[in-house]
């Protein structure tokens, strides 16, 4: 479990920085969410499955979240935002999947498609509340300048309080979608 922690951690890692492509962060947020739900659910239902114990999924994501504070901690140390990791955004995520095999006795198929959609939705909502309340992008756009980006890369710039531009939206809607895949590939691992 610590190896497969380590390694979706190493994979994870850097997808908390949307918060550098600041002209690109409702874009950069959905992908990155979708990413994140992936290295956890994955992961965790592998485990969770594996063991048979509830709870097991929420191990897993604390496992994920101490190494990848000392991973951004070294980032830290070199003078790169720790902004994004600091808050442990995958527990609670990983609490719904072994909520939703402890309350269906155990079942995984209520695990793939209950847990998953729960899973699945949660992540973007826990990152962007950590967004808000952590990180201030401006202030941090000024701190870690950056190339400006080529014409051809320039994004439109969103609608904002439109509800189909929500990047949190967006990303619990495809997340709900593709993590039920994602859960259904960490049991298919056991068999």
């Amino acid at each position: 479990i610590v190896v497969v922690a380590v390694n979706s951690t190493l994979l994870t890692i850097n997808a908390g920085d949307y918060i550098f492509y600041t002209d690109w962060a409702w874009t950069s947020f959905v992908v990155f969410s979708i990413s994140q739900t992936l290295m956890l659910v994955v992961g965790a239902t592998y485990y969770l499955t594996f063991t048979g114990v509830p709870g097991t999924a929420t191990y897993y994501a604390l496992i994920m979240t101490v190494y990848t504070w000392i991973a951004k901690g070294a980032w830290f140390a070199l003078g790169y935002p720790y902004d994004f990791i600091v808050t442990p955004v995958w527990l609670p995520s990983a609490m719904l999947l072994d909520l939703a095999y402890w309350a269906t006795k155990k079942n995984k198929h209520s695990l793939i498609l209950f847990g998953g959609v729960l899973c699945g939705m949660s992540p973007p909502l826990f990152n962007m509340v950590n967004l808000i309340t952590v990180a201030d992008p401006l202030e941090t756009a000024f701190k870690y300048p950056r190339p400006t980006l080529p014409p051809y890369m320039t994004p439109i710039e969103p609608q904002v309080g439109k509800f189909y531009n929500s990047p949190v939206a967006l990303g619990a809607g495809a997340g709900a979608v593709l993590a039920c895949t994602f859960a259904a590939l960490g049991c298919k691992l056991n068999t």
